[in-house]
């Protein structure tokens, strides 16, 4: 159990934002690409054109003009808000082999690319994939339905916007820190619920690990601030299996009001992504969600994101719990994602497509 289960005070930091305030002050996180910056990243990719997507690294990829402005960027991300939008590549002209050149190459300037699945993808991609009614074995990003608000098993988790979705899809973040602030402010007793551990499993993304527990609190007070950790999914499916300590009413009702904050306008940013959007996220500061979308019929057409996530061995000071549980050993101490030492990293060039018969569907 955590050392002390005093309640903190509230944060006042650059982390505790409010997305209403956010909204009126976008040239804090949003940057809009000048000309000679796209054409320094185009040269960049260019070079590496013949080269291994998954070898490239920072020095591959020379960026001598944006170097700089990536270190601040990233340093906003990891240690202030913990969020921006970086906005205008030309992705429309661009073929998805230098897409993904110019993601990954911006992307180790950032940090190491680490596995978001058990199949050891180290690019990711959101997309449709008419899993809907599949969701017991599905990830959200396969679907088209609303995402609750979670965090993910990395220090920064980037989305690069290759099509946007027929209607809807909006990207939703909202502080952490300020869903803790407020938990504290209405109810201290269950914030002092909220620092204890609470297992989670891996069962739906490794079914080879079903009995893996890991036991992490939601809030953990570190270094002067709030680190946030939280996949609701994760901590429900953990209830079901053997030897997991049952929740405690004090548990639901703490878990419910995060999610009641975590869901209120006043207190989330609606991000809407555009064509070449990039957005990076601080997990440890931010929850993130989708609105559900409408999608085109044409796979090809359809709602289309790239994902890194990426460890940053320069990131905030993490708490023994997030340690303990995901320190892998392969990504400099800091979460690993899914990796498993059997399964090489990967860089797919495109979302696999749904394997359900038609049959299937027909009987359903």
């Amino acid at each position: 159990m955590p050392e002390s289960t005093q309640v903190p005070t509230p944060y006042t930091g650059p982390q505790a934002w409010l997305g209403p305030d956010m909204v009126n002050r976008p040239d804090e996180w949003l940057h809009h690409w000048t000309p000679d910056e796209i054409a320094e990243i185009e040269m960049a990719a260019d070079s590496v054109a013949h080269q291994v997507i998954l070898d490239i690294t920072a020095d591959d990829f020379p960026l001598p003009m944006i170097k700089a402005v990536l270190a601040g960027i990233k340093s906003d991300i990891l240690h202030g808000r913990g969020f921006a939008m970086l906005r205008g590549l030309p992705v429309d002209q661009w073929s998805m082999d230098k897409t993904a050149r110019v993601y990954w190459g911006l992307g180790v300037h950032i940090g190491l690319p680490v596995s978001q699945n058990s199949k050891g993808h180290a690019l990711g991609h959101v997309k449709n994939v008419q899993r809907d009614l599949e969701k017991a074995t599905s990830r959200g990003y396969e679907r088209t339905d609303r995402l609750p608000f979670h965090t993910d098993t990395a220090d920064i988790v980037g989305l690069f916007c290759r099509k946007p979705a027929k209607s809807g899809g909006d990207s939703l973040i909202v502080s952490s820190t300020s869903i803790y602030n407020e938990v504290a402010r209405r109810r201290p007793d269950l914030a002092a619920v909220l620092l204890q551990p609470l297992q989670r499993s891996f069962l739906s993304e490794n079914p080879d690990e079903k009995n893996r527990l890991v036991d992490v609190p939601l809030f953990m007070p570190e270094d002067g601030r709030m680190i946030g950790h939280y996949v609701r999914g994760h901590i429900y499916k953990a209830q079901a299996l053997p030897g997991v300590r049952l929740f405690t009413d004090e548990q639901k009702e703490a878990l419910a009001l995060v999610d009641s904050i975590a869901d209120d306008p006043a207190f989330f940013l609606d991000m809407q992504f555009q064509l070449g959007d990039i957005q990076f996220l601080c997990n440890h500061t931010i929850l993130h969600s989708r609105r559900a979308f409408k999608d085109f019929e044409d796979f090809d057409e359809r709602r289309h994101l790239l994902r890194l996530w990426l460890a940053c061995k320069d990131g905030p000071v993490l708490p023994h719990w997030m340690v303990d549980a995901y320190d892998s050993g392969h990504a400099n101490g800091r979460q690993d994602g899914y990796y498993r030492p059997t399964i090489p990293l990967k860089v797919p060039l495109d979302a696999e497509k749904n394997k359900m018969s038609k049959q299937i569907l027909k009987s359903i």
